[in-house]
């Protein structure tokens, strides 16, 4: 039995005790999408199988620095920081190929915590779909900066003056790919041992900026999938004297970076629902109603596609991310791209989302939003035809313009309480919240060049 055979508790045991492995690593994903985790023993783990175990809840009540919030309600200095159910989730067992004789199973958390757990949101989204009679596939694609510095050098120079991993702007290079073949190797070949297969991977415009493009899966298994990319990524690039960086916009003089989201839909036969040939485009009216209700709500679930104060860094003009909940067939400058193909391959691109943000939260606002629009048969604004930037749209179109406004917005969405629950929307608001009044402690370079001298 491979890792990937594991399809259930006593699966899991069996794989455990034939490769021998003492000790199994177990992770689960933060508010911020950080996969948390520890090791435990295989006593410890036979016992979880069965009966679950206890994490510490500070997980989902702290922030990226381990610092705790002072304004969520389910749980924070007020609750002890007790611990909560976890559930081993046995079908996300992987071997890594550095670790030989670990195994690693992701967790969730189960009820009543379960209600703030990014997991458990996009799986009560994807539960709502099935209702519908729907089955939801996706891919992520993320683009990431790669920098030949290691987490002490950042530190040392104060994260200036960075070396990129390749020097200038050489979008879609051959030579650099084939330069640098070994890290490009090792990287395609970890993540299809791992179970997280490319279906794409290229240079993008800008210094040391690559685009991964995970391949397309159902359900929760795709933001496993991406969760799991952007550790190990990472983990990998450290352990070759390299880091990356998924953070929204890291230079003024550079591009952001991406974590676009493929969505489409088949019923419970297996059959597209956003292909009809009838009609303009392929598009169906379920896509269509589909784009018509991610339009609609976008400003107001924007705090889970644009979860930092840095996701909104990247959304200004001209710098291929969108700045206003606009839509267009094949056109990379709105914020849903209409994609056009076979019965097989039409689906709607969510370019909004940023490298940066929770996969679980940003494919659960994408989703629920579409549900919504095809339940309430929501008709989008005409599409964008040529430059986005350049075309004006109502002000309800609008997206929020930082992480506090973006958090208004979210906290005073009834359909965002409806689709995701008061004690998600609460507590996720709070802690983006918190975010923000961290950010604005600091007095930034900007600021002391500014003003320090001539005010």
């Amino acid at each position: 039995m491979n890792a990937r055979s594991v399809h259930s508790a006593t699966d899991a045991a069996a794989f455990v005790e034939a490769r021998n492995i003492s000790h199994i690593k177990l992770g689960i994903v933060d508010l911020d999408g950080v996969l948390r985790g520890k090791y435990v023993s295989k006593a410890k783990f036979f016992s979880a199988l069965e009966n679950g175990l206890g994490f510490c809840d500070v997980v989902l009540g702290w922030d990226v620095e381990d610092r705790c919030y002072d304004n969520v309600g389910l749980t924070g200095w007020h609750t002890g920081f007790p611990d909560a159910q976890v559930r081993i989730i046995p079908e996300s067992c992987r071997s890594i190929p550095f670790e030989p004789g670990t195994a690693f199973f992701l967790c969730e958390f189960a009820d009543p915590t379960s209600a703030i757990c990014p997991r458990g949101v996009l799986g009560r989204v994807l539960a709502q779909a099935s209702k519908q009679g729907l089955k939801a596939f996706a891919a992520f694609e993320y683009e990431f900066f790669m920098f030949e510095e290691t987490p002490h050098s950042v530190r040392e120079k104060g994260y200036r003056n960075l070396r990129p991993w390749t020097p200038g702007s050489f979008g879609y290079s051959v030579l650099r790919s084939s330069t640098e073949s070994d890290f490009y190797h090792l990287l395609m070949t970890t993540c299809e041992q791992m179970d997280i297969p490319l279906e794409g991977l290229h240079t993008e415009t800008g210094p040391g900026v690559l685009e991964a493009c995970i391949t397309v899966d159902e359900g929760i298994a795709v933001a496993d999938k991406a969760a799991l990319f952007k550790t190990f990524s990472k983990a990998l690039a450290q352990r070759n004297g390299l880091m990356a960086t998924f953070m929204a916009k890291w230079s003024e003089e550079e591009a952001g970076q991406g974590g676009h989201i493929h969505i489409s839909l088949k019923n419970e036969s297996g059959v597209p629902v956003f292909f009809d040939a009838t009609k303009s485009h392929s598009m169906s009216d379920t896509m269509r109603h589909f784009i018509g209700g991610q339009q609609a709500l976008m400003p107001e679930l924007m705090a889970m596609v644009g979860s930092t104060v840095n996701s909104y860094s990247r959304l200004v003009p001209g710098l291929w991310a969108p700045t206003s909940a606009n839509w267009a067939v094949d056109n990379r400058t709105t914020a849903l791209r209409a994609i056009h193909g076979s019965a097989k391959s039409q689906r709607v691109e969510y370019r909004v989302a940023a490298a940066d943000a929770n996969p679980y939260l940003a494919l659960a606002a994408a989703l629920a939003s579409g549900l919504w629009g095809i339940e309430n048969r929501v008709e989008p604004d005409a599409p964008i035809v040529g430059n986005a930037y350049d075309s004006s749209l109502q002000a309800s179109r609008r997206l929020p313009s930082t992480l506090w406004e973006a958090a208004q917005w979210l906290k005073g969405s009834s359909i965002a309480r409806e689709m995701f629950g008061d004690a998600f929307v609460d507590h996720y608001a709070a802690s983006r919240e918190w975010e923000e009044r961290q950010f604005r402690k600091h007095v930034t370079d900007w600021e002391l060049a500014r003003y320090l001298e001539i005010i």
